[in-house]
């Protein structure tokens, strides 16, 4: 029992319970079941499928974590001061560019295929920090911290990405409705309710309203965290509502939306694939961007901003192991098939991206933690540790 509680309780849980269900998700695409496990996505319940259920309300809930969880690092954490933010957010910039630059190259000149620019822009946080944790000692605080508020900057960029480019068509009426509920929710935080009623019935409001105006409806969560309340008075006690929200929604997040987000999402057949799939411009787009995009991209501008004297070199860090971490930062899985879902339709091009999206992320999630073992051996052998 104290094994189990000490799993659920570590930082890696969460992106070993997202490839777990990644895995099954595919062994049950390609069983005896399949017909059954791809028909029940289809199931409608009320107005939507149970894919969409997920894919569009309890991944909402994935956003508004996500959100709360930028909000605290920019305002207490990684992100809380204009110094901290320089050097993720312009390597975060350069990691979503090169990414979109390398998939352009190998796949967006297509007219068919330009729409997936996206897909290999985005770092999964879950499995990346799960990655670097499982390192243990052999990755610096630093770099550590460094990777968390990269992924977070990500994060963020990936937000704007689905929003402005992976939207359907705009309905500005439910738009407009949308934004003064925005309005009222900022007005709540202003004259200070900190009970979480208020801010779940106008959330709903505003997913609805977000769902209807043809802007994803994802984006609602991501707004509305931004205005939960930091912190606060009840009586004489200091309560702090948002580290509340993110408590509560932890586990839900980590054990159950993200892992049956993957498993419906991740399932991909492989009865008509074959070798020459493997050279399908999607995956080679995909999975290049990924594996070298984000290295490139990451790398990169940090080197340029040291070298420069823009910044200062991160605190007891050496390249390789920078370079390590950079690499790593190529492990798409949940945002990346997020992107997949809504780039292309269901078919035969979202399929060559969900293979392309695997081949990227185990290699730079392998690649990355060799490069980091081999930089601890090398500080190792220096005496620098």
């Amino acid at each position: 029992m104290n094994f189990i509680k000490a799993f659920f309780q570590s930082e890696s849980a969460g992106g070993i319970s997202l490839l777990s269900a990644a895995i099954l998700g595919v062994l049950v695409a390609n069983s005896p079941i399949a017909a059954q496990y791809f028909a029940v996505m289809q199931i409608h319940l009320g107005p939507m499928t149970i894919l969409e259920w997920v894919n569009d309300a309890l991944m909402a809930l994935f956003f508004l974590y996500v959100g709360i969880e930028i909000k605290k690092e920019m305002i207490s954490g990684e992100l809380d001061t204009k110094a901290k933010r320089v050097l993720p957010v312009l390597a975060a910039f350069a990691g979503v560019i090169t990414p979109a630059i390398v998939y352009y190259f190998a796949a967006g000149y297509m007219p068919e295929y330009r729409h997936g620019w996206g897909i290999p822009t985005a770092t999964d946080i879950a499995f990346a920090i799960g990655v670097i944790t499982m390192l243990g000692n052999k990755v610096s605080t630093a770099m550590k911290a460094f990777l968390a508020a990269l992924a977070i900057i990500d994060d963020l960029i990936a937000i704007v990405v689905i929003a402005l480019f992976y939207g359907a068509g705009v309905n500005f009426m439910d738009l407009i409705a949308a934004a003064a509920v925005t309005g009222l929710l900022i007005y709540t935080n202003k004259q200070g309710y900190l009970r979480p009623l208020p801010y779940c019935v106008l959330g709903l409001v505003l997913w609805y309203l977000v769902l209807k105006s043809g802007v994803h409806a994802t984006i609602a969560g991501v707004v509305l965290a931004m205005t939960i309340p930091f912190k606060g008075k009840v009586i004489d006690k200091v309560v702090y509502p948002m580290e509340e929200w993110a408590h509560a929604l932890r586990n839900w997040v980590n054990f159950l939306i993200i892992p049956l987000f993957s498993f419906l999402n991740a399932g991909v057949s492989f009865a008509d694939f074959s070798i020459d799939n493997l050279f399908h411009p999607v995956i080679i787009g995909v999975s290049f961007g990924l594996i070298l995009g984000k290295q490139l991209g990451i790398f990169s501008a940090v080197y340029i901003l040291v070298q420069s004297k823009a910044i200062k070199m991160p605190t007891k860090t050496t390249w390789p192991e920078i370079y390590g971490t950079a690499i790593l930062c190529g492990i798409g899985f949940t945002m990346s098939l997020f992107v997949a879902t809504l780039a292309f339709p269901p078919g035969i091009t979202q399929e060559m991206a969900k293979v392309g999206i695997f081949i990227g992320s185990i290699t730079a999630g392998l690649l990355g933690a060799i490069v980091l073992i081999l930089a601890y051996q090398i500080r190792k052998m220096r005496g620098k540790i």
